[in-house]
């Protein structure tokens, strides 16, 4: 077992700083959402708008990858990137995909199984116009997920898409824009002492959210 491995193996940590009860708890998810998404912004929490987004290839293979939420409410959740990237094939062939959010500092875990589809367009105008220059032409230029042949392959494609938007607007090409989450299932995860965390589950059900603890 090599030194790395085994530091791993005798890692031993307690969670002591909170607890979740079904008293406690918001009885609508979103909400219950929104209040721990507050407590993130409040402490600090390092990159508390990143989540695992988790999807599933046509050989029902699974992948995933960190994204950024960029708005969120009554069960929907919004995010952006290219349509011709992996996941965007992906979610194009299975629209069931997986959130998980996890602030360490708060010893908290958030996951989220939903139902996706296109953002409005409208919402991903909006959103493309209020990005950075940089990141605008860098839309243009990337071909997500396919493989360049170098770094100096993609500069090239940013300074030729720098010449051609110059002192131009630059629209939201098609390629380009928004996802939106609907969820019908979240868990709330709470470390606790001994492993014997807190999880608390919220099922749509007939229109109405069910709620379980789960054994840890």
């Amino acid at each position: 077992m090599s030194h790395v491995n085994q530091h791993i193996s005798q890692l031993r940590e307690d969670f002591m700083k909170s607890e979740l009860s079904e008293n406690g708890i918001q009885k609508s998810p979103d909400l219950q959402f929104e209040q721990w998404m507050k407590n993130a912004v409040e402490s600090k929490v390092n990159e508390f708008q990143a989540f695992n987004l988790c999807t599933v290839s046509k050989e029902h293979k699974p992948s995933s990858r960190i994204v950024y939420l960029r708005e969120f409410g009554d069960n929907l959740f919004y995010f952006y990137t290219n349509y011709n990237s992996k996941k965007a094939i992906e979610i194009s062939l299975n629209k069931n995909v997986c959130l998980t959010f996890f602030w360490p500092e708060l010893e908290r875990q958030i996951r989220i199984e939903g139902t996706i589809e296109f953002a409005e367009k409208e919402k991903s105008d909006a959103y493309f116009n209020h990005r950075p220059l940089e990141s605008r032409i860098g839309a243009w230029s990337s071909p997500q997920s396919n493989p360049i042949k170098d770094r100096n392959a993609l500069e090239q494609l940013v300074e030729e898409n720098t010449e051609k938007f110059k002192d131009q607007h630059i629209e939201r090409p098609e390629f380009w824009g928004g996802y939106k989450i609907t969820a019908h299932y979240y868990e709330f995860w709470q470390g606790r002492k001994s492993r014997l965390h807190d999880r608390i589950a919220f099922t749509l059900e007939n229109n109405n959210w069910k709620i379980e603890r789960l054994a840890p």
